[in-house]
Order: structure tokens, then C-alpha cells, then sequence
């Protein structure tokens, strides 16, 4: 077991000429090659980048702003539609605000000319009534006027009779009647 304490303890060397220099980028013997070999892939990766990296980016933003502009043409579009209908719906609210107007305008004129009429209606039953009860007034008027001479020698006979004791001639009477009343 001791022996084998040893062999593992042990450590490889390695000659340097075997593993290199250095770094094998810093290496200037192969500066030239890597030079190419820059050059080359340099170029191919251009070559890549513009015929087929750039036209596919170059696309993709054209076809963006084709949809951008696209939206923005759709938009407007949609604006100008929305504003036709405000204005169309403004319009017609107008419209409809005159119309209202109108039609209120005329109920309130028939409604005053319906009034106008049945006043007037009352008016003329009233006059006819009042012209009526004149006519009947003076009618009873003129009957209590007749009466007026009977009852006034009724009364003139009786107070005779009672003052005199003795009622008076009715000639007597209607002449005496007829010289008060004038």
C-alpha cells in the first residue's frame, strides 16, 4: 500500500515544445492566414447579410409600413364616415327639433282657435239668454204696469170705502187713477 501512495503522488510533465508557443491567435506565424480567413468569412457573411438578411428586414418594414399606412387610411376613412353621421344625425335632430316645434306650434293655434270659438259659442248662448231674460223682463214689466192701474184702484176703492165708508163710482175711480199716474 505504500507503493501505491507513491504512484499517485506523481506529477506529468509535459515538454513545452509539445503543447506550443502560446495562444495560438497570438501566434504571429499564423497572422496571415487568420487575416484571410477573416477577409473570407467577413465577406461571405456581408454577402449574406445583403442579399438575404437585408432584403427579408427590408420587406418585412415596407409591408409594416404598407399596414401602417393601410390603418391609418382605414382609420381616417372610418373618421370621416363618423363624422358624415354626427353631422347626418345632428341634421336630423334638428329636423326633428323643427318639426316638433311646428307641431306644437299648430296644436297651440287650434287649441286657441277651438277656445276662440266655444268663448265666442258661450258669448253668443249668453247674449241670446240675456236678450231673453230682457224680453221676458219686460214683458212681466209691462204686465205688472197694466196690473199697476187695477191694483192701484183696488187699493184707492178700498181706502175710500174705508175712509168714507162708501166705495166710489168706478168711473170716478179710473179718472182719478189716470190723473195720479201722469
Amino acid at each position: 500500500m505504500a507503493g501505491n501512495a507513491e504512484q499517485t503522488n506523481t506529477e506529468l510533465h509535459i515538454p513545452a515544445d509539445e503543447h506550443g508557443a502560446g495562444f495560438p491567435p497570438f501566434d504571429s506565424s499564423t497572422f496571415a492566414s487568420q487575416i484571410l480567413w477573416l477577409a473570407i468569412t467577413f465577406g461571405l457573411f456581408y454577402w449574406i447579410m445583403k442579399n438575404v438578411a437585408v432584403p427579408r428586414i427590408a420587406g418585412i418594414l415596407e409591408d409594416r409600413e404598407d399596414r401602417i399606412a393601410g390603418d391609418i387610411a382605414e382609420a381616417n376613412r372610418l373618421k370621416q364616415e363618423t363624422d358624415e353621421a354626427i353631422a347626418a344625425y345632428e341634421q336630423a335632430l334638428a329636423e326633428a327639433r323643427a318639426k316638433a316645434h311646428g307641431i306644437a306650434q299648430d296644436t297651440r293655434s287650434k287649441l286657441k282657435a277651438d277656445q276662440e270659438a266655444r268663448r265666442e259659442k258661450a258669448e253668443a248662448d249668453l247674449n241670446k239668454k240675456l236678450i231673453d231674460a230682457e224680453a221676458q223682463i219686460a214683458k212681466v214689466k209691462s204686465e205688472a204696469l197694466d196690473q199697476v192701474g187695477d191694483i192701484a184702484s183696488e187699493t184707492t176703492s178700498a181706502l175710500v170705502e174705508a175712509l168714507i165708508g162708501k166705495a166710489p163710482t168706478k168711473t170716478d175711480l179710473n179718472k182719478a187713477v189716470k190723473s195720479a199716474m201722469n
